[in-house]
């Protein structure tokens, strides 16, 4: 799928499930004013949008970051194997409460933390979820997300993500190329964004190395 590209937009009425293969993707919701506030980043190997498994309309929109691969799976196929097979069941069950839980920890990043907070608390967990997942390079990742976007995740103007950025990058906390996030110091930056990672649950307990 291509770069913008959506899966879901928000009131459809779906009937599958997907699961991402390659590439990242997003979900979002449009306001009254035509904001968009970016809800979650989705990278290799999430499911993308379990919750269509049992609910059929579609109450946000999921688009593609980056060009990727899309597994789809038909919603009943799914409902039919979590009855079927228990443990599959509770692992959706465990895949929905962890979305959750990460949902609420986005919310206090954008509620109550400073500009330089949020933003180095968006990339430590980005940071973090893609080292579980293999997808990361010594300490650099690739993060196809413009400062647009990154606003519309941390509830920043772009003006103000390019200065938080500057002012990362100026403490020595990180390096950017383009779309490539390089962690100079991980526990100065874990420390500046507040982040701990309980919240991620199955890999809370991952240390990454990028010491």
């Amino acid at each position: 799928m291509g770069v913008s590209r959506y899966i879901t937009r928000e009131q459809d009425r779906v009937q599958n499930c997907c699961v991402l293969l390659s590439g990242f993707a997003f979900q979002s919701k449009i306001v009254g004013n035509g904001g968009r506030q970016i809800l979650s980043v989705k990278i290799p190997g999430d499911i993308i949008d379990l919750q269509h498994a049992f609910l059929k309309i579609a109450d946000h929109s999921i688009q593609m970051l980056s060009t990727g691969d899309v597994a789809v799976v038909p919603a009943e196929a799914l409902r039919e194997l979590a009855f079927a097979r228990p443990a599959i069941g509770q692992a959706m069950w465990i895949e929905t409460l962890v979305e959750g839980s990460i949902l609420r920890e986005w919310m206090a990043n954008i509620g109550r933390r400073d500009a330089k907070a949020r933003v180095a608390h968006f990339l430590c967990e980005i940071a973090v979820r893609l080292a579980a997942a293999g997808l990361t390079t010594g300490n650099r990742y690739d993060l196809p997300m413009t400062q647009e976007q990154l606003g519309d995740a941390t509830g920043l103007t772009p003006v103000h993500v390019n200065r938080t950025l500057q002012a990362l990058r100026s403490d020595g906390l990180i390096s950017r190329d383009k779309h490539a996030i390089t962690i100079e110091d991980w526990k100065a930056l874990s420390a500046v964004g507040d982040f701990a990672t309980a919240y991620l649950h199955p890999i809370a307990a991952f240390i990454p190395n990028f010491a």
